[in-house]
């Protein structure tokens, strides 16, 4: 009789089912090698298998990777200098992106995923609870088709394990990509079917849900109907036979589906769950608080857990800021100036951080953190900006001191001390976090990463980690499904009530009308409600506006200043803004701060997205061993 393994470890799903707490979930003792008739007759064995699938799960972004992170200018990556030539010293991607992140073909996934709903229903506990389990597996196989969707377009679906006969012949196992309609159809009525056989649990996040199900419906639904209506802007983008390319008639059908299924979800049929805002008082840390508040927190619907112990992640002691830090490790990823300056000002506008004044003259500010004044507060939930405070310490970001002649004097290391003019005393002439040229792990850009850190103490230890989850939907997401989907079925004004839930929580009052939207805002409220989480990627390719953003020219500091807040912002390159304290003692900047755009020296490209980009690269060894595949167009 045919055997399975499971693995040793048991994944944290972390919500109760079937009459188990979590820690019955968490404590469950791993199976060993077993038949398949003994390990599908034992709810546990098989909680156990199901666990080892939810753990495989797939995303171009993971916290256990934060490199995954590295792309399109959103960071400077300042890790250490091999890692920064790979993004910062080559024109283009490679069709599968740096390090092959871009790319995933695992069909031994879906063969597991089919045997267990194969063998499910031989098992011989409660048809309820078999069904719960089945539904579950029927989610991770649809949402990881889901990925490969996003990723290549048309592929293979295969909803039964296959098996070859040894006959020398293995034709009848070639399956041919299906077309990218019929891929993003499956996934929706999957979906569809789903939402009744999965539970309504807002409580546990881990686990698919009637919500999980519709949320996935949304984001299915909203991106095939933008892949239908822009893919026209670039027709050389496609396969014959629709396996590249949506036909355009099917967009505003798409687009209902999704208004349809987020609208379902914002009524609170499939659960209770809504914006997160316990911190009211303090709306950028509230922000930041959503992605590590794990108590009760009603935006995530589905999420991938961790817990310490068991299963954790580095990203945390990868990215706080270097200063005090646990292992005197962070900074390997520096947000960009690019990226800051999308943050818009509270009175509904755009405009780059003022630097100068409008006849050039730099301007001074009594406190770092005056620079950012006003703007949404979803800034400081993104980032870490200079004079902010993390883990209960004030970050030290600065880049040197400027005399009264205008000349620098800094250091070669952070917290350099060095003699001034007229004061035989060493000073502190830079920052504790950098920025210092040429080295790594600092504030090179200026910021770090706040979104995704852990604060709570211990979490950038080597020896601890951190349990911090990686939301994959949630709450604000849905809301801006439903405002894209309401904005491209020309209901404006549903659109902007939709939109304006969302910046409400960001500190805007100020709503913006069904005048007001446009494809710029729609594109942009996604760009700053979704930085450094994984969805830029996506949007830059489902509205095929990667190649317009990415055009491998070299920007300088008039252009960076240009195009806030349009769809295809040019950002070849990514800047950074260093502070400078004044030292003129007897004049009344003494002391205070101005600010200076930069470009590390380490920068010596400028993107340039290919259109193949747009598609991941199928390996030649997939290729070559199934002769019914296409090979993805323009590569």
């Amino acid at each position: 009789m045919k055997k399975i393994s499971t693995i040793l470890f048991v994944v944290l799903l972390g919500f109760s089912w079937a009459c188990e707490s979590d820690s019955e979930f968490l404590d469950r003792p791993p199976a060993e090698s077993l038949t398949t008739q003994q390990a599908f007759s034992d709810p546990a064995q098989v909680l156990s298998i199901l666990g080892n699938l939810y753990d495989r799960q797939f995303a171009v972004y993971r916290l256990s990777d934060w490199q995954t992170f590295a792309d399109f200018n959103e960071v400077l990556v300042t890790a250490d200098d091999n890692l920064t030539n790979l993004w910062h010293t080559n024109n283009t991607w490679p069709f599968g992106g740096i390090n092959g992140y871009w790319t995933t073909w695992n069909y031994t996934y879906i063969r597991e995923l089919n045997l267990f709903l194969e063998r499910i229903g031989d098992a011989t506990f409660s048809e309820e609870l078999k069904a719960t389990y089945a539904a579950e597996a029927r989610f991770l196989r649809a949402n990881y088709y889901f990925e490969l969707a996003k990723l290549y377009g048309g592929v293979p679906i295969i909803l039964q394990s296959q098996e070859y006969d040894f006959s020398g012949d293995p034709t009848y196992l070639q399956v041919p990509r299906s077309t990218e309609a019929e891929i993003y159809d499956f996934i929706i009525a999957e979906a569809d079917t789903l939402k009744s056989l999965l539970p309504i649990n807002a409580d546990g996040k881990s686990r698919a849900s009637a919500g999980a199900a519709l949320a996935m419906k949304a984001q299915a639904a909203v991106f095939a109907g933008s892949l239908a209506k822009y893919n026209t802007t670039t027709p050389s983008v496609s396969l014959p036979g629709g396996v590249i390319g949506i036909p355009v008639e099917r967009a505003t059908g798409y687009y209902e589906t999704a208004l349809a299924a987020s609208q379902e979800i914002i009524s609170g049929s499939a659960g209770n769950y809504g914006l997160y805002l316990k911190i009211p008082d303090n709306l950028s840390e509230n922000f930041a608080a959503l992605f590590y508040d794990k108590n009760a927190n009603p935006e995530v619907i589905y999420e991938e857990e961790y817990q310490l112990k068991f299963k954790f992640h580095y990203f945390t002691g990868a990215n706080q800021p270097r200063y005090g830090a646990e292992e005197e490790e962070g900074g390997a990823l520096n947000p960009s100036l690019n990226l800051v300056q999308e943050f818009e000002l509270l009175d509904n506008t755009f405009a780059p951080i003022p630097t100068v004044d409008a006849d050039g003259n730099p301007i001074y500010y009594e406190n770092q953190v005056d620079i950012f004044a006003n703007r949404d507060a979803r800034l400081g939930g993104t980032v870490i900006l200079p004079g902010t405070v993390f883990k209960n310490r004030q970050v030290d970001i600065w880049a040197g001191v400027q005399l009264a002649d205008g000349s620098i004097i800094s250091g070669s290391e952070r917290g350099q001390l060095r003699e001034l003019p007229g004061n035989s005393v060493p000073q502190q002439v830079v920052g504790f976090d950098g920025p210092v040229a040429a080295t790594n792990q600092n504030a090179l850009a200026g910021f770090y990463v706040r979104k995704y850190l852990d604060p709570v103490p211990g979490s950038g230890r080597r020896g601890t980690q951190s349990e911090v989850p990686r939301i994959r939907y949630r709450y604000a997401g849905i809301l801006l499904i439903a405002a894209e989907a309401a904005f491209e079925l020309g209901q404006p004004d549903i659109a902007a009530g939709y939109m304006n839930e969302v910046r409400a929580r960001a500190g805007f009052t100020i709503p913006l009308t069904g005048a007001d939207i446009t494809f710029d805002r729609i594109v942009h409220e996604r760009r700053v409600e979704f930085a450094l989480e994984g969805e830029y990627f996506m949007d830059l390719k489902r509205f095929r506006i990667a190649h317009k953003i990415f055009d491998g020219v070299a920007m300088n500091v008039a252009d960076l200043r240009a195009g806030i807040g349009t769809a295809t912002n040019r950002s070849t390159q990514p800047w950074g803004l260093w502070p400078y304290k004044i030292y003129e003692p007897g004049s009344p900047n003494d002391g205070k701060w101005i600010f200076k755009e930069n470009l590390s020296s380490r920068v010596t490209a400028s993107d340039n997205w290919q259109l193949g980009n747009y598609y991941s690269s199928i390996d030649n060894n997939i290729l070559n061993s199934n002769p019914k595949l296409i090979r993805q167009p323009l590569q």
